[in-house]
């Protein structure tokens, strides 16, 4: 494959993009990210919090990675980090107070028995709402479903369209927002924060022009969770699944 130029700062969604759902990078994705990271600037943003961050991608990568190349945005980019003196420092967060979040969550559970989608009273498979500092995330089968039973509840993302009209409905319009996160979820953040903040606060971060970015996803579609990065003047790569991006980032290296 021909190399071709590599952008300033290359951004990728997580599931469905570096790695299937809750799974660990691959040996092969982490090595073709150590190698980007010895060529450009490298961040991920995604609905996780920062310890799926770190277990799920940052712990797979090869020692000796360049890490203060690299970084992180959890909770959709309500919060930022990057790695500096052999740790991880926070760089902001746009935290949701517990009261707050108590709110979204009763917002969030009537939601569910209003359209009949979720019932609390079944065994799920951990935890179905987990405040995560930033963000409060409703996950209809709980955290750890099996990846072939995410793939088979929302095929045509019809249930969570209603999951978050209903949650919209019941929370101070401009206060929060609501967003479809991964295969069975739907993330709840500060009004306006979502990718493109994060998008926007990293590239001024680094004093880049957002137009010098790439962002690389699986959802850059209508209703997807990557659509709101349209809203940047990022360059952006639509993807079907990981297979997709190992070949994107192996054009960018020699």
């Amino acid at each position: 494959m021909k190399q071709i130029q590599v952008p300033k700062l290359v951004m990728f969604d997580l599931d469905g993009t570096l790695a299937e759902s809750k799974q660990l990078l691959t040996s092969e994705m982490a090595a073709l990210l150590a190698q980007l990271l010895t060529a450009t600037r490298v961040a991920v943003i995604s609905g996780g919090a920062l310890p799926q961050f770190l277990k799920q991608i940052v712990a797979e990568l090869p020692p000796g990675t360049n890490l203060t190349n690299f970084y992180l945005l959890p909770t959709s980019g309500a919060a930022l980090y990057e790695y500096t003196d052999g740790t991880w420092k926070k760089i902001y967060e746009e935290r949701i107070s517990e009261e707050e979040a108590r709110i979204v969550e009763a917002a969030m559970r009537e939601a569910a028995i209003e359209t009949g989608l979720i019932d609390f009273s079944k065994p799920a498979y951990g935890e179905r709402i987990e405040y995560r500092g930033a963000q409060v995330t409703l996950s209809a089968l709980g955290q750890q479903a099996p990846i072939d039973e995410k793939k088979a509840w929302d095929p045509d993302h019809a249930k969570r369209y209603a999951l978050r009209a209903k949650i919209s409905e019941r929370l101070p319009e401009l206060k929060f927002s609501a967003s479809m996160g991964g295969a069975t979820s739907i993330d709840v953040t500060k009004r306006g924060i979502d990718k493109a903040y994060g998008i926007r606060k990293l590239c001024e971060r680094l004093g880049i022009l957002e137009s010098e970015a790439l962002y690389i996803g699986d959802e850059l579609k209508a209703g997807g969770n990557d659509e709101v990065v349209y809203k940047t003047d990022v360059q952006v790569r639509p993807v079907e699944s990981p297979v997709d991006t190992m070949k994107i980032i192996i054009s960018f290296l020699p």
